[in-house]
């Protein structure tokens, strides 16, 4: 469908070809463009061919998170917590004769046939938004005036009134000898072998969940990082939880390692520590961070800041240093979250074309890490909370067995924790390590969001029997601490 400038695009700048050009077509992108089209605005957006594994002229509709990030790698953990269920059935009365095979060709042959669906579904979107799409990788000429380098090697040129970066971010390698023998989360949820023996380098989102996806399918994991628990930025104590659930279920830590170097042997990869240990791996996995995709941008040419890891500066409302040119998402380098990008796009539209100025709201955001039983969180950790706090932090604890386990005899316990203002009784944060902790924490998350107090939770009935119904029986006080004692940490 065809659009007309709008009218603050006409006269002197009407010779401009959209009123919104975005580049990206991620979470972010997809929903800057289409809601800004929402309003009326002319829009095209760019994005590079459709491929699993990104590079740097390959990509696709839906960006990180539909094609090589949370959707796959939320399919793979669905695939190896079934051998959990396999070993807990047992006690259920199922009688499993023999061994039960596993095709991993079959699981990544139906996580491929998913994200091409879900690409063209956001092809769909934009097309049926009004939105122009364009084929291939987009750089900034001017503060008007965006290039797009085609995948024949032609260069288009386009103006626009405003220009929406949302390119995202990239797996980023250690640098250390034989780095080219290991693989990012990229290439992790596209092999063509599952691999017997892994190593994992890093302890955050990424490391914990492919630890706990190899495991789950059988693998041999070692799990390597720098702190002394996995998982930093998070709650302590929780941390604590998922590293001795790691640990239930086979994986091996090694906290406080690094690795040194990487070889290629007829055994497979060798594996050096910084302790001076070898180990023997099929894959090695560096899940170490990742890096704003911000380089092939020509940024500095048009005044556009950046930070010293590439991250674009940009104000409260996600504005540049140059006026009409916008940043959403990981590109950004605030809270790198799909959801974080879907509001940030959002404000920006509704800021720009809505004539609805709001600044996204990043107090309270839920998030999820899917290793095997999961970890939920939202609000303040107990650290996070002592290190704000004007009053006493009352914590409140919850570790039980589910009633699932205590017929299957797994030894694994769900911890649930409140974090608590004494003065004003608001709950400040919440967390869970357990089965469903995702689906239970959205739930959660929209008490914070409003203002809910601990006698809220309280006053409030229960779903039994269901863990979920913890959060609201938690009577007992485990620690009331003072801020003026708050402990130092370097976990």
């Amino acid at each position: 469908m065809a659009r007309k400038m709008l009218k603050d695009g006409e006269g002197a700048e009407g010779s401009y070809d959209y009123d919104l050009f975005v580049i990206g077509a991620g979470s972010g992108g997809v929903r800057g463009s289409r809601t800004s089209a929402g309003f009326g605005a002319k829009v095209a957006i760019c994005e590079l061919p459709f491929h699993p594994i990104s590079s740097e002229w390959l990509g696709g509709h839906g960006g990180t998170c539909v094609i090589r990030g949370c959707v796959p790698k939320k399919i793979l953990v669905y695939g190896a917590s079934f051998r959990g269920e396999f070993e807990d059935s047992k006690q259920f009365g199922w009688e499993i004769n023999g061994d039960v095979n596993y095709n991993w060709k079959k699981l990544l042959e139906n996580k491929t046939q998913e994200i091409v669906r879900l690409n063209g579904i956001y092809k769909r979107i934009l097309g049926n938004s009004g939105v122009t799409m364009i084929e291939g990788a987009g750089s900034i000429v001017d503060a008007h005036t965006v290039e797009v380098t085609q995948p024949d090697g032609s260069k288009q040129r386009h103006t626009t009134k405003h220009i929406l970066i949302a390119t995202g971010s990239r797996a980023t390698r250690v640098n250390i000898p034989g780095k080219e023998l290991a693989i990012t989360s990229d290439e992790a949820l596209s092999l063509e072998e599952l691999p017997k023996r892994a190593v994992i380098l890093g302890g955050g989102y990424i490391a914990v969940e492919f630890a706990s996806i190899w495991r789950g399918l059988g693998a041999e994991v070692d799990l390597f990082y720098r702190k002394e628990l996995p998982l930093r930025g998070f709650d302590d104590e929780m941390r604590t939880i998922v590293a001795s659930n790691l640990e239930g279920r086979g994986i091996r830590l090694h906290p406080g390692t690094n690795l040194t170097e990487l070889s290629k042997t007829a055994d497979g990869i060798k594996v050096v520590t910084d302790k001076g240990d070898e180990l023997i791996a099929d894959v090695v996995l560096f899940a170490t961070g990742r890096a704003p995709n911000s380089n092939r941008l020509n940024l500095e040419a048009v005044g556009v800041e950046v930070d010293h890891v590439g991250a674009i500066k940009v104000d409260e409302y996600s504005r540049t240093s140059v006026p009409n040119i916008w940043a959403v998402g990981d590109v950004t380098n605030r809270i790198n979250l799909t959801p974080v990008a879907l509001m940030e796009a959002t404000c920006f539209s509704k800021t720009v074309f809505g004539g609805q100025p709001i600044k996204p709201d990043y107090k309270d955001v839920p998030c999820a890490v899917f290793c095997i039983p999961p970890l939920s969180v939202v609000g303040l950790s107990e650290q996070e909370a002592l290190e704000e706090a004007k009053n006493d932090i009352l914590v409140y604890t919850s570790s039980f067995n589910p009633m699932k386990n205590s017929i299957s005899k797994r030894q694994e316990k769900s911890v649930m924790k409140l974090v608590v203002d004494a003065e004003t009784d608001k709950v400040l944060g919440a967390a869970m390590s357990g089965p469903d902790a995702a689906e239970i924490m959205q739930g959660i998350a929209v008490a914070l969001k409003a203002g809910a107090t601990k006698a809220t939770f309280d006053s409030t009935v229960g779903i039994h029997p269901s863990a979920a119904e913890e959060f609201v029986t938690m009577r007992t006080l485990t620690r009331r601490v003072s801020p003026a004692s708050k402990p130092k940490t370097n976990l």
